[in-house]
């Protein structure tokens, strides 16, 4: 099921707590990127923001989950999209589960690389998982990658049975971390303090 939240400025756990969820359709265009074939004319929006319903990522179809618009004071950061091939039932299954899945940030205003790399520092870094030494270099592998952005930019995190997490979008250089154990603790670490799925 799809759902669309706007989060205001209260942080919890150094991240934003969700606001109140609201379904929303609306017709818009597919977003032509990295690994992105095609996309369904069907999207959903918050803060302005367009995007499909459905991806086609490597031939596999990628639904359109949830959307959440960060704002802090009165300001919009971005908005957050997750795709999933397979619709989860739960927080463990939407970790766990060996599919293809993607979290896709849209900028809404001009960020230093030093304040996005200290916002995912301090985000990720509160997983236990993320002060092993392998995960943490793959951690530091990916804050490395991290570029000033601009209003518009946009950093993709897509997960890759397989293969591992890449990373693409204006706000990065471009990274690919193998495996399978960085991308779980990612993705852990940001539906942990972005509650959509039950636990």
């Amino acid at each position: 099921m799809r759902t669309v939240a706007i989060t205001g400025s209260e942080e919890v756990k150094g991240k934003a707590m969700m606001g109140t969820a609201l379904k929303m359709g609306a017709r818009g265009f597919a977003l032509g990127m990295l690994l992105l074939v095609g996309g369904m004319a069907h999207a959903g929006q918050a803060g302005g923001v367009n995007m499909p319903d459905s991806l086609q990522v490597e031939g596999r179809t990628l639904a359109l989950t949830h959307m959440e618009l960060k704002k802090k004071l009165f300001f919009n950061i971005y908005v957050w999209s997750l795709y999933m091939e397979e619709e989860p039932t739960c927080f463990k299954e939407a970790v766990s589960s060996n599919s293809l899945k993607r979290l896709h940030f849209r900028f809404l205003r001009t960020i230093t690389k030093d304040q996005l790399v200290g916002s995912f520092r301090e985000g990720l870094r509160q997983n236990p998982a993320m002060r092993q030494d392998a995960l943490n270099q793959s951690l530091e592998k990916l804050l490395s990658s991290l570029h000033d952005v601009r209003k518009g930019d946009d950093l993709v995190l897509t997960y890759l049975p397989g293969s591992g997490l890449h990373v693409s979008g204006g706000a990065s250089g471009g990274v690919h971390i193998p495996g399978k154990p960085f991308a779980d603790a990612l993705f852990s670490s940001w539906l942990d303090t972005h509650p959509i799925f039950p636990k």
